[in-house]
């Protein structure tokens, strides 16, 4: 009697991303690290040759930034990137404060085991990124914790308004790191990625607190250099 080879089920591939969504990445980047300076004009044509993509996706990546204030659109002089008031951003993290405890609260309620072990070792890799010096890896770190925490929470308005406010708080962390300690940022982080881990809604509400009073006096040290 013969018998059938077994044949391994194909793992699910992951969903292909839009074209528009890449765009709006790296473009992201790029206005997050200054690369593309506050106030500048923005040239749709340039930057489709600068992502690799085309004038479509990115003029939809554009109108996204338009409606997150990233961008400005201003009569005659087109699209510009918008700049960074230093006593404004002291309300982003008023504002953010307010959703980041709601989120980390949601995420304790409803994180599944695995997202609860990968907020860890984001913050794990936030502490060592930090104690090399090494920013750019230290703040990839701090988005990939952002993503499984948003993901985690299952509060999709939640989400949907506090990243924009995460946005503007990696472009001023860019634009004023030397008045940041980054292995500070990293402590506070792990506090919150162990409190979510915990399931522990009480701490992880006063893990994202901690976390924001940490971004305010980093703010205020700016204000007051």
């Amino acid at each position: 009697m013969s018998t059938r080879p077994t044949v391994k089920a194909r793992k699910p591939l992951a969903p292909k991303r839009r074209a528009a969504d890449m765009a709006y990445d790296r473009i992201e980047a790029m206005i997050s690290k200054l690369e593309i300076a506050p106030g500048s004009t923005v040239v749709e044509a340039e930057l489709a040759e600068m992502t690799q993509l085309g004038r479509t996706p990115v003029r939809e990546a554009l109108m996204r930034m338009v409606s997150i204030g990233l961008i400005v659109q201003q009569p005659r002089r087109g699209l510009t990137v918008s700049t960074i008031d230093v006593v404004d951003h002291l309300d982003v993290i008023e504002t953010r404060r307010v959703l980041e405890q709601l989120i980390a609260t949601c995420s304790a309620r409803r994180a599944s085991p695995e997202q609860r072990k990968n907020l860890v070792l984001c913050a794990e890799k936030m502490i060592t990124s930090s104690q090399g010096g090494n920013l750019d890896e230290y703040m990839a770190a701090d988005q990939a914790l952002d993503h499984v925490n948003h993901a985690a929470c299952g509060n999709f308005a939640a989400v949907k308004a506090v990243v924009p406010l995460v946005v503007q708080c990696r472009r001023f962390w860019y634009r004023y790191q030397n008045a940041g300690e980054i292995t500070e940022g990293a402590r506070r982080h792990m506090v919150l990625a162990q409190a979510i881990y915990s399931g522990n809604e009480a701490q992880a509400a006063a893990g994202a607190s901690q976390l924001m009073d940490y971004l305010e006096q980093f703010t205020r040290r700016v204000i007051d250099a």
